[in-house]
């Protein structure tokens, strides 16, 4: 199997467990609140919604494409909320969750059947297919979490998770960047421990930055699902320490963050 059909059957799989969360939901749940301020259930499945129609469109009409991309510079700080906030107006939990499935079994298909080599615009440097199914599988799986939050359920660690792991670790210069930081030019170990008992790692064994933990717990630090304090994370090096207060697997600017558990609800990213 290719990566990119791995990455893509992971995809689908990860949305088919969101959807078996949400699918039986009555009415009145899709109006609970989730820990980002001002997002219902309904929200958040608008969101998912919305950037699979939006990545299916680049991958598709990169023209068109483009348009979306001059709406998110003239609102970086709006566009997102807006996108969801329509479709939550315009569609009630039946329609909304039809037009998830609808646009994600698309874009499915489309990654699928992508030439290899083929790059896709985004709203930052292009991205390969796979890049792209993975970027797709982390907010799916954050936003997941967003709504497993909001209804109380426990998800079950799953290997998927490496996908977002994975994102997180290539976005160390990223979040050093977003923040205004000369990113460090040396490489760190980090070294994961998945819920099966296999270690995953990146960078060179011999790193003296050095990050280990659970995979679940590194995967919440990066997508801001959980504060740092309550994660079983740990830095080596003064470097290593930043970075797990400063990482993020998400585009945009940087989010707050949960708080710790002993704290109020506050926004994570979006």
């Amino acid at each position: 199997m290719s990566d990119v059909a791995a990455v893509v059957g992971d995809l689908r799989e990860e949305s088919d467990e969101l959807d078996a969360l949400v699918g039986s939901l009555e009415p009145g749940r899709w109006r609970e609140q989730t820990p980002a301020e001002g997002w219902t259930v309904a929200h958040q499945i608008a969101h998912l919604a919305w950037t699979d129609e939006v990545a299916l469109l680049a991958a598709t009409d990169p023209d068109r494409f483009g348009d979306e991309v001059g709406k998110a510079f003239a609102a970086p700080g709006s566009f997102v909320d807006e996108a969801a906030g329509a479709l939550v107006a315009a569609h009630g939990p039946g329609a909304l969750l039809a037009r998830w499935r609808e646009g994600r079994q698309r874009l499915d298909q489309v990654l699928r059947d992508a030439p290899a080599g083929t790059r896709i615009p985004w709203y930052g440097p292009p991205m390969s297919v796979a890049s792209m199914a993975t970027a797709r599988l982390m907010e799916t799986w954050a936003h997941g979490q967003d709504i497993a939050d909001a209804l109380g359920a426990t998800r079950t660690p799953t290997a998927r998770l490496r996908h977002v792991a994975r994102i997180g670790v290539r976005a160390r210069n990223y979040a050093y960047a977003v923040r205004g930081i000369e990113p460090p030019g040396e490489e760190f170990r980090v070294e994961l421990h998945a819920p099966d008992g296999a270690l995953i790692a990146y960078g060179p064994e011999a790193a003296a930055q050095r990050v280990t933990g659970p995979l679940l717990d590194f995967c919440l630090l990066v997508t801001q699902r959980a504060h740092r304090a309550d994660l079983a994370v740990t830095a080596e090096g003064r470097e290593a320490d930043r970075w797990l207060g400063i990482a993020q697997a998400f585009a945009g600017p940087p989010g707050p963050g949960r708080p710790p558990r002993a704290g109020q609800a506050a926004r994570g990213d979006r």
